[in-house]
């Protein structure tokens, strides 16, 4: 027989039943949450797109990277003034041009150089032609004066001829005393006048050197002033002064220059230094002598440091290089470079990859990444000494072997670990 149920039990079942499924729904929400709150203090990252690196230990280099130029050495370039005054009539090459120290780059014109450059020109012939015309002179007065000086040394001649035979006569009775005296008086006269004119000859001869000597010192200015004005004249063809390529032209056609301006540049592409620019954080070890390799892009040069800026521009030190090898072919100035200077060489030392972050020299924080690969964990280690892309481990929970996660990892700093998939 059916069992009678009263109204009241058929409530306490309700509510006993509703109980139930409340603290089910309850700890499946507690569940859901609980999940979700473990899926958010570990978040996953694809390793595809992360930078991870073995910690090694061995031999490290320490090293510098920077970029840069070749550059003209020091006494490989020229730059080619205007050495007046001038308009550019004409343009004969353009940048890239080979050229000698002969090659005629540019063509320049001033009226006032050409004015002044005929007028030295008359002036210097009319010097000469004054000083040929008084040099003839001269000699003319010399030639006369020689002329009278031989008749009147004939004359003397005779006279003393004369006179000898005077006195012979008057000796043997046959010519008065005082004829032969006479004679003699007329010998000895001319002998006095003969070396007079000598004397005079002599002055005369002097005379005539001072006075050329005088005049060829106008002609030699005039010449002087000439050469200037002609010089001046083949400055305005403008020629390269050494062999060389033709790296600029600053000046245009119909463009009045100045004295001394710059007008163009000639380098020897065989004379090229390299020219690096460095950070200025990491020149704290950098020094005159070091080792470098130069990569052109088409070879590898090596080289040392032979300057180092002594202040820094824009954030980077600039420094010279010298190389020790020929430059590939096609090497040019302004050519962009790569260059690696070796500061020092480690041995035995821990070490791995640089940081992104780049931070180095001090306690860091990094990721270890399991031996499974499907975590990274956090880890505190103390860096030493950095290079361009290693940096020295000195202490912390890393050994040999180890793989450590060297990409941006600020975003993971919330978290001690990071699911790796």
């Amino acid at each position: 027989m059916d069992i009678q149920i009263s109204s009241s039990e058929i409530v306490r079942k309700r509510r006993r039943k509703q109980a139930v499924v409340i603290a089910g729904a309850a700890v499946l929400a507690v569940g859901l949450y609980a999940v979700t709150q473990i899926g958010a203090a570990t978040p996953s990252v694809e390793t595809q797109g992360i930078w991870i690196d073995t910690v090694k230990r061995g031999e490290m280099a320490r090293e510098l990277h920077g970029v840069g130029e070749l550059a003209p050495d020091d006494t490989a370039s020229r730059w080619v003034a205007a050495e007046l005054e001038a308009r550019v009539d004409r343009k004969l090459l353009e940048a890239g041009a080979t050229v000698t120290a002969d090659t005629v780059l540019l063509q320049l014109s001033n009226p006032d150089v050409d004015q002044a450059s005929v007028a030295a020109n008359l002036a210097l012939d009319a010097a000469q032609a004054q000083y040929a015309s008084l040099e003839a002179s001269l000699q003319n007065d010399l030639l006369a004066l020689r002329s009278s000086i031989a008749a009147i040394e004939a004359d003397r001649a005779q006279a003393a001829i004369q006179a000898e035979v005077d006195a012979s006569l008057a000796k043997d009775g046959l010519l008065s005393e005082i004829t032969a005296r006479q004679s003699g008086v007329r010998a000895a006269s001319l002998a006095t006048r003969v070396a007079l004119e000598q004397n005079r000859l002599q002055a005369v001869e002097r005379s005539l050197a001072a006075r050329l000597a005088t005049e060829r010192s106008s002609v030699e200015s005039h010449r002087t002033v000439a050469e200037l004005k002609r010089r001046d004249l083949a400055s305005m063809t403008v020629r390269a002064g050494m062999d060389g390529v033709l790296q600029e032209v600053v000046v245009s056609v119909g463009q009045r220059v100045s004295r001394s301006a710059n007008l163009a540049r000639i380098v020897d592409p065989a004379r090229l230094k390299a020219q690096l620019r460095i950070p200025e954080a990491q020149t704290d070890d950098l020094r005159t002598g070091l080792s470098v390799q130069v990569d052109t892009h088409n070879g590898i040069v090596p080289g040392r440091v032979s300057r180092i800026a002594p202040s820094a521009q824009n954030g980077t030190v600039l420094v010279d290089v010298v190389l020790e090898a020929a430059l590939p072919r096609g090497a040019r100035p302004d050519m962009t470079i790569d260059g690696t200077i070796e500061l020092e060489r480690l041995q035995d030392v821990r070490h791995v990859g640089r940081p992104a972050s780049g931070q180095s020299d001090g306690a860091v924080t990094l990721f270890k990444v399991t031996p499974d690969g499907t975590r990274a964990d956090r880890v505190t280690v103390r860096l030493g000494r950095a290079s361009a892309n290693q940096v020295e481990i000195i202490d912390g929970d890393l050994q040999d072997g180890d793989r450590v996660v060297l990409s941006d990892t600020s975003t993971w700093n919330a978290h001690q670990t990071v699911r790796l998939r």
